[in-house]
């Protein structure tokens, strides 16, 4: 990493998501303080002394789960720590991308680094190792069921803090041990408590929360871009945004939609043309833009609100206050994030299907001067017509996806865990459900560039031009049939880049300050 990056203190600084992403792409450097140093020495010696003791406290001198009754020896600590980690080690399907990897290292890294977990120094470092150095343990993405700690997943991540395991690293897969060896490390001998410190705490739901909050915010801003050019396709009136309308119902997400979409239309010729047309309502996919995406913000700041308590907080168990005083509680459960990502999937699903409405309303042809399906010479051609149809599968993919995990709970360990939260299941589903979302925007882009063209030679607010030019710089206006799965991939990757808000932020910036402020507050930071 960098010698002259920012720095952030772990476990002394306030974490983001935004940070969160930071440290796990290399932009921002995670440091342990002098006085965290302290506080986790101290921690250590509180646990060291309990194991010692005779009073008993859970995982740290008795077993695990249903086992907790049973009386550990001070000798056979470092052992029980090693068994739990193995032993915890059972998830199955496909690997975790890298990022998500790293966001869980981060995570951890936070948690463990408050020293109320009893985690040692020399523990914690050699996790920051494995950060800096990108050496990144393999984590199957299922086996969570998210309560006592996301188990599995993070018993499969510090594997190779023992020398077990698999871990990425230089483009390759290696046996952990063989790269500790490689650079002149030995494997970690646990200390008391360590072992359950490190599987216990929602890690991996976290992490997926804050690729969920970083993905939605693009597609959010995005639909509203997109929205809003397809209203000058189709012609639709700027009176639904008007905002004497929305203060009367004044919801967050809704007055910030509405405005955006004002601002996107400003000193439109299109709009100009048809204001005094003999139509009296538009059809809800445009007329309800900003009570459709607005209450979709309105859920991704929920989950924007929740997580950041959650990335700051203990999610171990036992809990160590002090000498005198360790909590075995449920601060583990994954419950406050799990429901929060089955309402932000719900909402990021509903996004999808406005946006499959709004292009199929552009290929009806009952427009003034748009034909039918995009296209003039149809009947030879297809036009735009099948394009819908996969936004369609996609869109009843995610209403299939929607039913929230965290609904539903099965009893673990014996009975001891009788109610999880099936979090880590809510993460991946919202996960899915976004990356739908990116492919439906991708083919309403491609549709209202189309129709927005018909319009020509007027013009639209100088922004929505400056998007239309992005578009064709890289798609051209389709006069007759073509493979269209090209063109949806080059969609794709406008949105997965991002290069529609960027430009649009951009060119408001550089064009009125006053207009820049409507595309970076509240809702656009995390």
């Amino acid at each position: 990493m960098g010698k002259n990056l920012p720095v952030f203190h772990f476990g002394k600084d306030t974490l983001t998501a935004g940070q969160a992403l930071a440290l796990a792409r290399g932009t921002l450097k995670g440091v342990l303080a002098p006085d965290t140093r302290s506080r986790l020495r101290m921690g250590e010696t509180i646990v060291r002394n309990i194991a010692d003791g005779s009073h008993p406290v859970y995982g740290i001198n008795t077993g695990f789960g249903p086992l907790c009754t049973t009386r550990i020896s001070p000798g056979a600590t470092s052992q029980l720590q090693v068994n739990i980690l193995k032993s915890h080690s059972v998830g199955v399907g496909p690997l975790l991308e890298p990022e998500l990897v790293r966001l869980m290292l981060v995570l951890k890294i936070q948690s463990l680094a408050q020293g109320y977990s009893g985690i040692r120094e020399k523990t914690l470092d050699r996790i920051l190792w494995h950060l800096e150095e990108d050496v990144l343990p393999e984590v199957p993405s299922q086996g969570s069921v998210g309560a006592s700690g996301d188990l599995a997943p993070l018993a499969h991540l510090f594997l190779p803090l023992i020398g077990l395991g698999r871990v990425r690293y230089h483009g390759g897969v290696k046996p952990a041990a063989e790269v500790l060896e490689a650079h002149h490390l030995n494997p970690l001998e646990l200390g008391p408590k360590e072992g359950l410190a490190l599987i216990n705490g929602t890690q991996f739901i976290a992490a997926h929360a804050v690729a969920v909050i970083e993905k939605m915010c693009a597609c959010l801003s995005q639909a509203d871009i997109i929205g809003a050019m397809m209203i000058e396709g189709l012609q639709g009136s700027v009176k639904p945004f008007h905002q004497a309308l929305h203060q009367l119902r004044p919801y967050k997400g809704t007055l910030h939609v509405a405005e955006r979409i004002r601002n996107l239309l400003q000193g439109s010729e299109i709009l100009e043309d048809h204001i005094d047309c003999d139509r009296v309502q538009d059809p809800y996919s445009l007329r309800c833009i900003p009570q459709v995406h607005g209450a979709s913000r309105n859920a991704w700041l929920h989950l924007k609100e929740l997580l950041e308590v959650e990335l700051n907080a203990v999610t171990d168990n036992p809990v160590i206050i002090d000498q005198e005083l360790s909590i075995s509680g449920g601060n583990f459960h994954g419950q406050p994030l799990a429901m929060a990502l089955d309402y932000a999937c719900l909402a990021t699903s509903e996004i999808g299907n406005i946006s499959d409405r709004r292009i199929y309303l552009a290929l009806e042809g009952n427009n003034t001067g748009l034909p039918t399906l995009l296209m003039k010479d149809t009947g030879l051609n297809s036009g735009y017509m099948i394009l819908q149809y996969t936004s369609a599968a996609l869109a009843s993919e995610n209403k299939g996806l929607c039913f929230p995990a965290s609904a539903d709970s099965i009893p673990t360990s014996l009975g001891q865990e009788d109610h999880v939260s099936m979090g880590s299941i809510s993460g991946r589903k919202a996960l899915q459900v976004l990356g739908n979302v990116e492919k439906i925007l991708a083919i309403e882009l491609l549709t209202a560039a189309q129709a927005f063209e018909f319009r020509k030679p007027l013009k639209s607010g100088w922004l929505l031009e400056q998007a239309h030019a992005l578009v064709r710089s890289r798609v051209t206006f389709a006069k007759e049939d073509r493979i269209f799965a090209e063109d949806i991939e080059v969609g794709l990757e406008l949105i997965r880049s991002g290069a529609l808000i960027r430009l649009i932020d951009k060119t408001a910036a550089r064009g009125d300050q006053s207009l820049a402020t409507a595309f970076d507050p509240l809702f656009e930071t995390y």
